[in-house]
This record gives C-alpha cells, structure tokens and sequence, in this order.
C-alpha cells in the first residue's frame, strides 16, 4: 500500500511548499508551518490596494523595491493574507526579513523561467478541492482521493527517482520532489506544465508514444536531445488505464536500470493513480453540478439564496452577473451524440469563463445553466466603473478564447447584496436578448448602455404575443406598397431615421432627393399622415419598429 507522505492540511502553505518544492517556489523568510488555510490567490494591484486579502496568497508581480516589500507586508498583514510571492532572486534584505516576522507573513519566491500564469493554474488546482461543498476526507490507497501531488510522491519515495504524472495530451498534472535530481528537460516540463514541442517531436519520432500506448508494461525510453555538454537521463513510462481508455501516464527519470521489484511496484501504483484519476473526472463533474445548482439557486432568489451566497463566498459583496451565450438561441442539433458535443462545449466556455473571472475577481462563480453560461463577480461599492471593469474583463475572456463572433455576453446591474443578484441576472439576459436579436453590433454590453434597446425588444414581444398588427397610416401604406410594389414605407422609415433630414434619408435609399420628397408627399397623402406632428411620427416609429421589424406585408 502506498503510504500518503504529508499530513498537512490540503491547502496550508505548508502542503503547497512540499508539493511544489524548490521546482517553483523556495521560502525566503517567515514560517510557513502555520496551519492558516489558502482561500485563494490573488495578484498585488499597486492601484487597486482595496481588493480583500483574506486567506489569499498575493503575487508580487514586478515588485523588486525593498520599501515597496515592507509597506505591501504591513498591509497584508491586516487583512490576514497567507503569504506573498515575489519573483527570485529576492534580496534577503533585513528589512524584508523583519516585516515578515513583525507581519507574520511568509515570504517566497518564484523560481526563474516560471510564469505568474503557470503558478496560479497550479496554487488554484491544490486549492480547488474543498473550495465547494464538502470536502471529507474520502481517501484511495491511504491518502485523499484526487491527490496527485501526495500520490506522485508517494511513487517517487518507492522508486527512489522523480515522478511525474501526465494527461493524455502530454500535459503534467502532478510531480513529485526531488526534481532537481532530474535533467533539465524535466525541470523544463514543469515549469511550462507541458512536455516542450522540440521533445514531443523527438517522441513521436521515435515511435515511443505508439510504444506506450500498446504496451501493458513500463517501456524504456531513451534520453532526448539536449545539449552535448548537458546530462540528460532515460525514462521509464507507464501508460495510466481504466479498462481500454488510456487517462495519461507516469514518467520516471532513472539515471540506471529500473529493478524488477520497482517494476512492479510502478504498475501497481499506476492502478492507484487510475482510480485517483477517475475520482478528479467524477469530482469535476459533481462539483460542476454543485456549483450550477449553488449558482441557480442565488440567482433565482428565496429561502436557500443566502445559504447559496455564503457556501460561493459571495456573501456581504457587491456583485455583478454576467449571462453568456450564442448568437443566436442555438438550438440543440439532433441526435444524443451531436448533442452531447453541443453540451460540452458549452462546459468548456464555462470553465473557461470561471478561470477568467478566478483570475481578475477574488470572488467570483461561474456555471453553465440551462443553455446560458452565468458568472457572478464581487466588485468594490465605491468602484463607480465597475460594470465598465466588468466590461473590459469579459471582452479579454472572449478575446482569449479566439474571439467567436457568435459568443455574446450581457452584464446585469450592480446588486447591493445577494438578495438583488436576480434583478442583476434577469437584467444580464435582457441585455444579452439584444445582442441575439441583432439590436446592437457589440460582443458585450453592459444593460445600463441597451436599456431602452431592451424595452422595444419587450414591447415587440408583448405585441407579437397579443397578435398587434400595424394600424392606421402604416397599415395604409404597407397595403399600398403590397399592390403597387412601391416603396413609401421604406420611405418613411428612411425619413424618420435621419430625423427629417432629406439629403441623408434619399442616400439611405440611394434615391435622388427630388423623387424623395415626391415620395413624402404621396406617402403623407395616402397615409394620411401629418409629418408635422411629434406624435404622429413617434406613433409611425413605434409601428414601424415594434410591429413590422421590416416585413412589408400588413
């Protein structure tokens, strides 16, 4: 049985030191044994020093001055932070270190060649279970199921050798410590979470992924091609399986022969780390469906709304809702498999849209419900841009996901509380309903901005549901034009979108300004209609937008 090598909370800084190593972070000052949860990360904004620290772990993104550093501590401080994270090297300066005593929070650093964006994709992977919901402490194999990190190191402790473990995409998804016992291209691989293309090449060359994937037992591989003057070791792998679906593997850096005990042991822990595999593809599918459930029940309102709130984190904030969707409704394609392809890339937009708001909001949820992806963020009161914020943050996401014109995204009002998020929501789908009945040729709007856009498309329904037909003028002249194929409502509706002004209304047309006021007056005299009359022209706009929406027919 595999022996779990950590008993410390899943989430303290203590757990994420031992599962991430001297590979990504070293403590440079403070303790980090405390058993303070982390509750999430969150980037230091110099100019936007109100975002709540508590419980989060704070990158220091571009901070390197030593006053800078202790102000920042002293600040963390009182917002009871778990700890800041500046870019290596990080000067072991006297006075760093005496903030961070006086300040209680632990100071690290970020080895070189590592990314802010890949250290936050793994702090909120350690941090993610138990973020939802319950987080008992179901275990496989004698440690908690889904635990990786605490599994590649249990491997690598029976294997005397690093260990990493992979997806089927070559992604890692959890390593084990001793890494710096490895050969660069290991380290090379989990700074970047990925194996590097130019040794991808030299795999699939080799045939050793087709070799991996066939075989039921550890294959030997080869080192890959480095640099002369740098050693680089074999690996044995081991293709991760649940009956015939390969779910990723295990990739052991050997520096000579792996004995046939080990073997065994490698393909025993293989089985383990399927199972733990499964239970993360099952946990992120329940913790899917919590979340949709917990977020649908905020947003609806009622007796369960402010338990919703406060098992988000969203309870006491401002906040905002956002509601994503196609262009048009998209309409399920038929069959269940096309449809199953349908649902999951709507899952995929959420999750997506979850790690974006994650990212920018230290509060936030997101879920798909219904056909609609919602997103919830918590923005500051005193924050008088926060829909524009808001606004800016959605463009990025749908800029980052390729920038599909047929995504659009409508933000709600801010609500005070949780107790107003459905008025922000069902604000959030009026101004996304503009957008798919093609009112605005923005991607984003905020409700505030397409308001009376909302209204018409309201009113439109209201009549289309009573069965309103055009009346009056615009009924007489949509049946002159029905017999004559003439064009007086086109005319008109020209004329009253340039606001009487002729030379513009006939080039909407392309019609000369002549035959244009000819049109005026035959249309006035066949309407019946006073064009000098505010109201009778309101009347005829309204007609003309709500009850014909461009259909000529009466």
């Amino acid at each position: 049985m595999l022996i779990p090598v950590t008993t410390q909370p899943r989430s303290s800084l203590g757990r994420v030191l031992e599962d991430l190593g001297t590979t990504l972070l070293e403590l440079v000052c403070g303790n980090a044994e405390g058993q303070k949860q982390i509750e999430t990360v969150i980037i230091h904004d110099s100019l936007d020093d109100a975002i709540p620290s508590h419980g989060a772990l704070v990158l220091g993104v571009g901070m390197r001055e030593t006053e800078e550093i202790v102000e920042l501590l002293a600040t963390l401080a009182t917002q009871d932070a778990a700890g800041l994270v500046l870019r290596a090297p990080v000067s072991a300066d006297p006075a760093i270190i005496r903030a961070s005593e006086e300040s209680g929070i632990p100071v690290l650093a970020l080895t070189r060649g590592a990314s802010w964006a890949q250290l936050t994709s793994m702090l909120r992977s350690l941090i993610a279970e138990g973020d939802v919901g319950e987080s008992g402490p179901q275990g496989l194999g004698g440690m908690p199921a889904g635990d990786l990190f605490s599994l590649a190191n249990a491997i690598s402790t029976l294997l005397n050798a690093p260990v990493t473990i992979e997806d089927r995409n070559s992604r890692v998804v959890a390593f084990s410590g001793k890494q710096d016992e490895a050969d660069p291209a290991r380290v090379e691989t989990i700074l970047g979470r990925q194996v590097p293309e130019r040794y991808m090449r030299q795999l699939e060359q080799r045939g050793v992924f087709r070799e991996l994937y066939r075989s039921t037992d550890p294959i030997e591989v080869a080192p890959v091609d480095v640099d002369a003057q740098v050693a680089s070791y074999p690996r044995v792998a081991l293709a991760v399986r649940a009956g015939d679906e390969i779910l990723g593997s295990i990739w052991v850096a050997v520096r000579e022969p792996m004995p046939k005990d080990r073997i065994g042991a490698l393909k025993d822990a293989a089985k383990l780390v399927a199972l733990h595999m499964l239970r993360i593809r099952a946990g992120a599918d329940v913790e899917r469906r919590l979340r949709a459930d917990l977020l649908a029940t905020l947003l609806e309102g009622g007796s369960g709304a402010a338990d919703a709130a406060s098992q988000l984190r969203l309870t006491g904030h401002h906040c905002i809702v956002l509601a994503l969707a196609a262009a048009d409704s998209e309409e399920d394609e038929e069959g269940g498999a096309a449809h199953a392809r349908l649902l999951a890339a709507r899952q995929r937009i959420a999750d997506a849209l979850s790690m974006h708001l994650g990212a920018v909001y230290p509060r936030s949820a997101a879920a798909l419900i219904g056909n609609i992806v919602y997103g919830v963020v918590s923005v500051r009161p005193d924050q008088a841009d926060a829909g524009r914020r808001t606004a800016r943050v959605a463009n990025e996401f749908l800029a980052r996901i390729g920038g599909d014109r047929r995504l659009l995204l409508g933000i709600g009002t801010i609500a005070d509380d949780h107790a107003a998020l459905p008025t922000s929501r069902v604000s959030a789908d009026r101004a996304l309903r503009v957008l798919q009945l093609g009112k605005s040729h923005a991607q984003v709007v905020i409700f505030d901005d397409v308001q009376v856009e909302a209204l018409l498309v309201e009113l439109g329904d209201l009549a289309a549901a009573r069965g309103d037909r055009p009346s009056g003028p615009v009924a007489r002249l949509l049946e002159y034009d029905r017999v004559r194929n003439a064009q007086l409502v086109e005319t008109l509706r020209a004329w009253l979108d340039a606001f009487g002004d002729v030379a513009a209304a006939s080039a909407l047309v392309y019609t000369h300004p002549n035959t244009f006021r000819y049109r005026l007056r035959r249309l006035s005299a066949i309407g019946g209609i006073d064009l000098n009359d505010p109201e009778a022209r309101f009347a005829a706009m309204i007609q003309l937008r709500l009850l014909t929406d461009g259909d000529r027919s009466p």
